[in-house]
């Protein structure tokens, strides 16, 4: 059985991707910076898949890669909280092309952007930075170039909902009409794994997308049309990228650096060369569907809860760039704690209630959740906006709006977040059903004087916020 090496498992594209791998017969060999946010998929056979944890910024790691790889798929972005991004992603690049020489892979294929543009932004700039290292990689690699991907999760998408299920009116900057290549992300995985091993698609690079040629204020009117909503907009001749970025970080769930990433994107054409979308449907057979069937697409899966990755998982939307494992042992001292205990009414339905915190489920009632939230974007944070993937399921990994899922196991009754909140400290809010009692703790390690001045102006409000949440949760307050 041949195996693939599969860079980003835990990303966007790279989650979806296992399954599809998979499906074709061949071993995944999942590459992660932290094997802690890997959830295994129960409809794949464990023998299809193989982790490994591998850190491209640091060369010594890469020896965990078993050198009898038949292909692979760069999948790697970081464009969004660092601002470096651009000397990290040609790091990583660097690292993989110079270690995947050594093995035994036949091909190489990436995923970039439209880069067709003789100005790019920053963040196209860095794909093509990206693109050029691989391209000079001994191996045979193949470039696909994507512009906005509609699917469920989708950054791009996310934002589209945002804007025209929240505002009937909109004022908007001048780069509404900006053109661009739309494709649906079920197009996107169907041209990455019927590309791998074709040799007429060896050290070339394809744009795909689908026939509609559309501008931004198009995408967001059909998206109105297809919802069934009137909406009107209206552009302004001057906006700064800066205050788009603010626009578009105020009124969507993006964080501030993707969203000033996407702006810079957006005022760049992003088509596809005809003849090269030509080519690569002629070696793939892969027709696309239009961006009308996408979005319908799209918006069914989320009405059947069918999320399998959303962006706001991944490392773009949070403000540590670290992994889960940093944070997994809560630490006893030196810290500020908030031990609380109730007997519950049925375990199961206890359960239940903890794992459907957050989201449009919100905090059961706690209305000063929402007062930290709002407070919480305005000074830059993430606050309530990122929901949550699911409505009633948590993996280890998921954003779960100001907080990230450390750890989630159901059977063991237990329940780890850690804040990514804009904090002078670092927070934890811990769950667990034990002894007939859910048990809910809440430890913040303070930073600096600051840190400790905020822990006693926020501990007048502890007994409505912690002493209500676990009374609901323990099923005693309906």
């Amino acid at each position: 059985m041949e195996k693939i090496l599969l860079t980003g498992a835990t990303g966007y594209i790279g989650k979806r991707m296992i399954s599809v791998i998979a499906a074709q017969g061949y071993k995944v060999v999942c590459c992660c910076r932290d094997t802690g946010r890997f959830t295994r998929d129960m409809d794949i056979d464990d023998q299809l898949i193989e982790v490994i944890e591998v850190d491209f910024l640091k060369p010594e790691t890469l020896k965990n890669i078993p050198e009898d790889i038949a292909g692979a798929y760069y999948l790697m972005h970081s464009m969004s909280n660092t601002a470096d991004y651009e000397d990290s992603e040609k790091k990583c690049a660097a690292n993989f092309s110079d270690y995947i020489e050594k093995t035994q892979c036949k091909h190489i294929v990436y995923l970039s952007g439209l880069v067709n543009e003789k100005e790019l932004s920053k963040h196209l700039n860095s794909r093509y930075e990206v693109e050029k290292i691989l391209m000079e990689c001994r191996v045979p690699a193949t470039v696909l170039r994507a512009g906005i991907i509609i699917g469920s999760g989708s950054a791009s998408f996310e934002i589209i909902r945002d804007l025209v299920e929240k505002l009937p009116v909109m004022v908007a900057p001048k780069w509404l009409y900006t053109q661009c290549q739309p494709i649906g992300i079920a197009n996107v995985l169907d041209f990455l794994i019927f590309v791998l091993f074709k040799e007429a698609a060896y050290q070339k690079n394809f744009d795909i997308g689908c026939d509609d040629v559309l501008t931004y204020k198009d995408m967001l009117l059909q998206f109105a049309q297809v919802r069934g909503l009137k909406r009107t907009i209206f552009t302004l001749p001057v906006m700064t990228p800066r205050l788009s970025s603010y626009w578009l970080y105020f009124i969507t769930s993006t964080s501030y650096n993707l969203a000033k990433a996407l702006v810079g994107s957006m005022k760049v054409e992003v088509v596809c060369r005809p003849e090269s979308l030509a080519e690569i449907k002629l070696i793939t057979g892969v027709q696309p569907f239009s961006y009308d069937t996408a979005l319908k697409r799209t918006l069914a899966k989320i009405q059947a809860n069918e999320i399998i990755s959303s962006w706001k998982d991944s490392l773009i939307s949070s403000r540590h760039d670290s992994t889960l494992k940093e944070y997994q042992d809560v630490p006893k001292y030196g810290c500020f704690t908030d031990l609380r205990s109730e007997e519950y009414d049925d375990r199961d339905a206890c359960m239940s209630r903890v794992f459907q915190l957050g989201g449009d489920h919100g905090w059961y009632g706690q209305n000063l959740w929402k007062i930290r939230g709002l407070f919480d974007k305005l000074v830059g944070g993430p606050g309530l906006r990122r929901g949550r993937r699911h409505p009633s399921d948590l993996r280890d990994g998921d954003a779960l709006d100001f907080w990230r899922v450390l750890y989630a196991d159901r059977k063991e009754g237990k329940l780890i977040l850690f804040a990514e909140m804009k904090l002078p400290g670092e927070a934890w809010l811990m769950f667990k059903i034990y002894r007939n009692k859910i048990w809910q703790k809440a430890v913040f390690r303070p930073k600096g004087l600051w840190g400790r001045l905020y822990w006693f102006m926020v501990l007048p409000f502890h007994g409505f916020i912690f002493k209500g949440m676990i009374r609901t949760l323990s099923g005693k307050k309906k």
